[in-house]
This record gives structure tokens, sequence and C-alpha cells, in this order.
């Protein structure tokens, strides 16, 4: 009787064993499923948004570096038109102090125009007083004083003349004194024109070096997008390594699976075992030495079955390092969206620089 007690004993006791080991495995089978299944979907999210991120960063880089293109050339166009306005305002300033210098030795050389209008005067009276002697000469009486008085009157008549060639002389220098002032009245009107030239050009030249300066900002802000894009991409790329790394161990954790199904194979076959040691049991109560025996190898199949259950926790342990590997993955994710979020910003700061250089466009065509 003592016997049978004890047989029962152990087969409860067995039985609780084998209870305990298919919650055991049940639990896992339901935890590894769940895990797998949302390391899968956190793996291939994340891989789709690299793969986007990766599709603007490129897409980004070649709109930089078209816009740097034509900045350059802008800012080569800009420089040339420059040395141009330069080279011009130069030559302008060249000419105008020759014609002020030409200006000057007129004015020295020239008369006074009262003094041209006094020498007129002059002129005008001496001819009016040789054709009255000329029409006074034939109505002379021909007599010894008549003829000194004709010779005085030649004499005059002779000096009259020369003052009037030199009177013609001066009026022709009149003349030319009152061209030197036409001339100088139009070198006037062009060195007014050529100042308002002068300061279109300086105003032109202003506004080159303020898109000047507009363009090597923009450049600066465009290497410094560059810069911080280059950083993104090598963060992604180290997020692609931390990637590939957690696929080498997904793959790892298919092999654990199959161990998985070994398992469950065993443990079918321990079931099936103990269905028969139970038949067994039932069939041959007397034989207490054979189930003892039994029982005994059955208590080593559990204590296997133990040892596996210790590996299977320290797998556990190691699929729960793996998710916070995953979760450190996020943290570098948010941090990439961050730094794009600056990205964004200095976006918009080019967008205003840009609107302020058509507003100065506009501003320049309005004055043109």
């Amino acid at each position: 009787m003592a016997s049978l007690s004890l047989t029962l004993v152990e087969i409860i006791v067995l039985m609780l064993g084998a209870i305990t080991l298919g919650i055991t495995i049940h639990f896992f089978i339901t935890s590894r499923r769940s895990l797998s299944t949302t390391v899968t979907e956190a793996s291939t999210k994340l891989a789709k948004d690299l793969e986007d991120w990766k599709l603007r960063y490129f897409n980004d880089v070649e709109v930089r570096d078209k816009e740097l293109i034509q900045l350059r050339e802008k800012l080569a166009d800009t420089e040339e038109n420059n040395d141009i306005n330069s080279i011009e305002a130069d030559e302008m300033r060249q000419l105008n102090k020759k014609l002020k210098a030409e200006i000057e030795s007129l004015r020295k050389i020239a008369p006074s125009s009262t003094e041209a209008d006094e020498l007129r005067l002059m002129n005008n009276q001496l001819k009016a007083e040789l054709e009255s002697l000329r029409n006074a000469s034939p109505s002379l009486p021909a007599t010894e004083k008549t003829g000194g008085y004709i010779e005085q009157l030649r004499l005059a008549q002779s000096s009259l003349l020369e003052h009037n060639e030199k009177i013609n002389k001066l009026l022709g220098q009149i003349d030319i004194v009152k061209e030197t002032e036409e001339k100088q009245q139009e070198i006037q009107r062009l060195n007014e024109e050529l100042t308002s030239q002068i300061d279109d050009l300086k105003f032109m030249l202003s506004q080159k070096e303020k898109e000047i300066s507009n363009t090597r900002q923009k450049e600066h802000l465009t290497s410094e997008m560059t810069s911080m894009l280059d950083s993104a991409y090598n963060e992604f790329n180290a997020l692609q390594d931390k990637i590939h790394k957690l696929e080498g161990q997904v793959n790892n954790s298919k092999l654990v699976s199959l161990d998985y199904e070994d398992l469950k194979e065993a443990h079918q076959k321990v079931v099936r075992d103990f269905d028969t040691q139970k038949v067994k049991y039932n069939a041959a109560i007397t034989e207490n030495q054979h189930l003892q025996a039994a029982f005994d190898e059955i208590q080593d199949k559990l204590k296997e079955a133990n040892f596996q259950r210790q590996q299977l926790q320290k797998r556990v342990v190691y699929l729960e390092e793996l998710n916070n590997d995953m979760q450190a993955v996020s943290e570098a994710n948010k941090k990439l969206e961050s730094q794009l979020k600056r990205v964004g910003e200095l976006e918009s700061m080019l967008n205003v620089i840009a609107e302020e250089r058509d507003e100065l466009a506009r501003k320049q065509t309005r004055a043109s």
C-alpha cells in the first residue's frame, strides 16, 4: 500500500512538471511570435523611412548643386559688369577733366563779351568815318592846303584801315570765343549727362555689390547646409549598418525558431512517453520496480527539459537586449528628424533671401 501511494505522488509530481513545461513552452511561443512581428514591422518601417530620407537627401543635394552653379554664374556676370562699369566711369572722368582743362584755357585766351561788343561798336564807327571821308574827298579844292589835308586824310585812312584789320581779327577771335562758349555749354551739358550717368553707374554698382553680398551669403548658407546634409548622410550610413546587424540577428533568431521546433517535437515525444507510461501503470500496477525505473528515466528527461528552459530564458534576455538596441535606433532616428527640421529652417532662410533679391531686382528695373 505504501508503495502504491508513493507511486501516485511521483506520478502527480511528474504531471505537474509536464504542465509547467507546457505552460513555459506556450509562453515562449506567444512571446516569440509577438516579438518577431514587432521586430519585422519596425525593421521594415525603418528601412522604408531611411529610403525616403535618402531619396529626399539626393534630390536636395542635386537642387543645391544647381542653385550653386547658377549663383556662381550670376556672380561672374556681375563681377564682369562691375569691371566694365568701373572702366567706363574712369574713362568718363578722364574725358571730363580734359574738357574742363580746355574750357579753362579758352577762358584765359578769349576776351569777355563786353569787350567784344565795344570792339564791334568801334569798328562800325570807324567804317562810318571812312565812308564819310571817301564821300568828302572828291569835293575838296585843289590847293596846296587841301593837298596836305588829303595827305593827312590818306594817312588817317591807312591807320584806320590797319585799325579795322585789327578789329576784324579781334572780331574773328570773338567768333572763335563764341564758338568756344557754345562748345563750353555743350561740354557742360555733356558733363551733366556724364555725371548723371556716373550716378546711375554708382547706383548700379551698389546694387551689384548688394547682389554679390547676397550671393556670398547664399553660398555660405548652402555650404552650411551641405555640411549638415553630409553629417546626416553619415548618420544614415551608421543607422544602415545597425540595420544590417539587426538583420543578421533576426537571421540568428530564425535559427532559434528551428531549435524551438525541435523542442516542440521533443515535448510531444515526452507527452507520448508519459501516455505510454500511464498505460503501462494502469496495466501493470504490480510491476512497481519497472515503473520506478521508468520514473527515473522520465525524471532525467525533466532535468534535461529544465536545462533547456534555462537556455530559453537566456535567449529571452538576448532578445530583450535586441529590443533595447532597437530603441536606441529609434532615438537616433528622432535626432535625425531634428536635424532635418534645422535643414527646413535653413531652406526658409534661403527663400527669404531669394525674395529680397527679387525685390532688389524689381527696384532696379523701376529705377532704370
